[in-house]
């Protein structure tokens, strides 16, 4: 399972560096089309579309590898037993919060299908298709919050913490 787990996260992890690279395509395209004196229709919508993807794409991997801000001054003056609390309550926290995102984000991608909700752009874009990818993200994040809270429970967190990380090195 933990394989699994871990392959979900790198490969939405993957998903958003290619919509970052998109994105550096399109916005190149922007530029040399605009110095070349015609305009690409949409452009910019399909860079913000990208980089809304590659946001929200990320987020599982990067709360997996303890790059979130976290306060963690509390926690660390603590007891350990006090410590423990904290960080059982602020994951169950963050897994009702990421579990309503996640909820929230596929209804809407799923409402826009319904209603054929288009961009105001001139592009027309249905906006289903790059609501999907911020659905997708949120949902992988909401089972990363999950896992991380799993596994506290089971005294072995799996997420790591970035001071941790920095001694390490």
């Amino acid at each position: 399972m933990r394989r699994a787990l871990n392959g979900l996260y790198t490969g939405a992890a993957y998903l958003a560096a290619a919509c970052m690279v998109l994105l550096a395509g399109m916005v190149l395209a922007g530029i040399v089309s605009r110095l070349m004196g015609f305009n690409l229709p949409g452009i910019d919508a399909y860079a913000g579309y990208l980089m809304a993807g590659a946001g929200f794409l990320a987020l599982a991997q990067t709360f997996n590898k303890g790059e979130h801000i976290r306060a963690t001054l509390l926690v660390q003056k603590a007891k350990p037993s006090v410590a423990r609390g904290l960080e059982l309550w602020s994951l169950f926290a963050a897994s009702v919060l990421a579990g309503l995102f996640a909820a929230y984000s596929t209804r809407l991608a799923w409402q826009s299908h319904s209603f054929n909700d288009i961009s105001t752009g001139n592009d027309a874009t249905p906006l289903w298709i790059p609501q999907i990818l911020m659905a997708a993200g949120a949902l992988v994040f909401f089972i990363a919050v999950v896992d991380a809270l799993v596994a506290a429970l089971q005294g072995k967190p799996n997420v790591a913490n970035s001071t941790d990380l920095l001694k390490s090195e």
